[in-house]
């Protein structure tokens, strides 16, 4: 049924416009009736439930941060058979994010360019949607991604992380440092351990008890993998996400003037795979024992998530291929890894 729904109607639509579109049915599975139907038909097995960052999450499989940038959907994804939402990325200043057209799809790749910019709405008004989640009896374990805010000067970034985490990290079930995202200028030089330790530091201290960790970019070079390992360890970070988008474009099947014509941008999606993947593996034979390692980046199938599991990884996401799978693609997910 829905890949007829995206053939007809959604990969016509703007690639914004459809995502809104998809957001409105997923919060419809927030409310009481759908979401109570949406649970009995997705929930994942108990055998899938996992124990990670002090947590216990009902599967290994969750969203990445990126789909529910707001935080107005962790109900009906939790409903989807999610395992964990990962909220943002969110900014202490509100912001609009950059112009539009900003999201392309690439669908002979079955992969996405964005250049969103995040876009957000600020850390004020995000942590009062998730104070009403978390006032809810069920509700799914919440992740909040956390970025620097676009008028912040690169050198001023530490006070402003600072601010988003001292706002949002009360309300979280783990924080997420991002340093990775291509769209926001200046951002991907605080992975350099002179700007990157000092920021981690004030996260860490204005964190208090909430785990923290750190995303990170496939198109750092293995040392600089290592280095950032070497960091979060150091530190007491309690894990590393693997990984963002690329800003690569090689092998792609969709014609080079579709791709130039969607212009800058992190890619992801299935190009992104074998990249992710190979930094998962490093990251397993480098990184500290305590580290919890979460993989994201090409993942599709049950056998993509189960990959990952062999490969280390303790939790994994995914984000483009929800809009490529539909709103079943949770369940798919679980079953396929029962079924393993």
């Amino acid at each position: 049924m829905y890949p007829l729904l995206f053939d007809l109607v959604l990969r016509r639509l703007d690639s914004e416009r459809a995502h809104h579109l998809g957001a409105a049915v997923i919060r419809a599975f927030g409310a009481s009736v759908p979401g109570a139907l949406a649970r009995a038909a997705t929930r994942p097995d108990p055998s899938l439930a996992v124990d990670a960052l002090g947590l216990r999450f009902p599967s290994p499989f969750g969203v990445a941060a990126g789909f529910d940038k707001q935080g107005s959907m962790i109900l009906g994804l939790g409903n989807l058979g999610f395992g964990h939402i990962e909220v943002g990325t969110v900014t202490a200043i509100p912001q609009p994010g950059n112009d539009r057209p900003r999201l392309f799809r690439l669908i002979p790749d079955r992969a996405l360019i964005n250049r969103m910019g995040f876009n957000n709405d600020g850390a004020e008004a995000v942590a009062e949607r998730l104070r009403r989640v978390r006032a809810r009896r069920r509700r799914p374990i919440i992740g909040v991604n956390i970025g620097k805010s676009r008028v912040v000067a690169v050198e001023d970034a530490v006070d402003d992380y600072r601010t988003s985490t001292r706002i949002l990290a009360p309300l979280a079930d783990y924080l997420v440092v991002n340093v990775s995202s291509p769209n926001t200028p200046g951002l991907r030089g605080l992975q350099d351990r002179e700007q990157l330790e000092p920021l981690l530091r004030a996260v860490l201290a204005e964190a208090g008890s909430v785990p923290v960790l750190v995303k990170i970019a496939p198109d750092l070079d293995d040392q600089a993998i290592e280095d950032v390992a070497s960091l979060a360890a150091e530190l007491g970070l309690a894990g590393v996400i693997a990984t963002n988008t690329t800003i690569g474009r090689d092998g792609l099947r969709t014609p080079r003037s579709a791709v130039e014509r969607a212009g800058a941008g992190g890619l992801s999606g299935a190009p992104l795979a074998e990249r992710s993947l190979e930094v998962l593996r490093l990251l397993a034979r480098v990184a500290d024992p305590s580290l919890v390692l979460v993989a994201v980046g090409g993942v599709e199938t049950s056998a993509d998530v189960r990959a990952r599991l062999d490969a280390g990884a303790h939790l994994v996401q995914g984000y483009t291929a929800f809009l490529y799978r539909g709103p079943l693609w949770a369940r798919q997910i679980n079953r396929g890894l029962r079924s393993h």
